[in-house]
């Protein structure tokens, strides 16, 4: 091994140890503490169960709905994140030089801390005082502030709660977006203009394509974001009305704190784990690949 080797490996070392520490070792307990039946109140007793955990989490109706839920919530949040926020970035783009101080005003939600967002949007939605039922009575388009009740009713809280992440991240996904847009090379832009292609054309033929690593990494970061969000959820309404708004983090959250079950939970951990592992490898190999292709 060359002197330059081994000052590679002595640099590596310390961010090695750190990502072994505050990553693996849980990833790994996560998965050993899933093979047994535990107590949270008596952790030093282990049963070894083997898949049993795994199997009745899997023909759990309640953990299957939940994991319903949060698809609902992730594809429905990370699709308006993604529409509003590219959107933003193609107007940015568009504004040149112009649109600094836009920007600026545009990224203060992510400032906002999680856990304000929630409540914020609580009050905004809640009840017959929330300020967005109060607004569309006076433009008409309601008649009574308490004929929505966004955070009450079981068909339209799992959306109604993914307001606040939406408001809170399209910030994020416009900013990204608008970094990928102004590595786009300008003279591929003016030869498809010069050949005659439309604005049309122009974005569907160069800037999508172009665009294939950025939007991997949106997709990818911002959908497994989203299917583990929790605070957000559980500030505005604790996975109620009858558990209407209760996602995956938070069935694993209420079966290991309130139940006590710490097995089980961990094995719902360990399959949500997988699950994203898995989608994230598909957004990669559809989305990022093609374009090294």
């Amino acid at each position: 091994m060359s002197d330059e080797d081994r000052f590679v490996l002595c640099m590596l070392a310390p961010a090695v140890a750190i990502l072994g520490l505050l990553v693996a070792y849980p990833v790994g307990l996560l998965i050993y503490d899933s093979f047994f039946k535990v107590e949270t109140i008596t952790p030093h007793i282990r049963e070894w169960v083997g898949l049993q955990n795994y199997v009745d989490a899997l023909t759990s109706k309640r953990v299957v709905e939940s994991a319903l839920r949060t698809l609902q919530y992730s594809v429905f949040a990370l699709f308006f994140e993604f529409t509003f926020g590219f959107s933003a970035a193609l107007l940015f783009s568009a504004m040149v030089g112009q649109s600094r101080w836009h920007r600026t005003i545009f990224a203060l939600p992510l400032m906002v801390p999680p856990i304000v967002a929630g409540l914020l949007w609580r009050f905004l939605l809640v009840g017959n005082i929330g300020i967005l039922n109060y607004g569309l009575v006076r433009l008409g388009l309601i008649s009574d502030p308490n004929e929505i009740a966004w955070l009450s009713s079981e068909d339209i809280v799992i959306y109604s709660v993914s307001f606040a992440d939406i408001w809170l991240t399209t910030s994020f996904v416009a900013l990204v977006s608008y970094a990928g847009l102004t590595n786009i090379p300008k003279d591929l832009l003016e030869a498809a203009r010069i050949d005659g292609a439309n604005a049309l054309k122009r974005f569907w033929h160069v800037t999508l394509p172009l665009m294939r690593p950025v939007i991997a990494v949106v997709v990818i970061v911002r959908g497994v974001d989203a299917a583990k969000t929790f605070d957000l959820i559980w500030i505005q309404t604790q996975g109620g009305p009858r558990h209407a708004s209760e996602v995956f983090s938070m069935n694993i959250y209420q079966r290991m704190v309130r139940f006590g079950d710490l097995g089980e939970a961990s094995a719902s951990g360990t399959l949500f784990l997988l699950v994203m592992m898995v989608l994230a490898g598909i957004a990669y190999w559809k989305i990022w690949r093609p374009a090294h292709a």
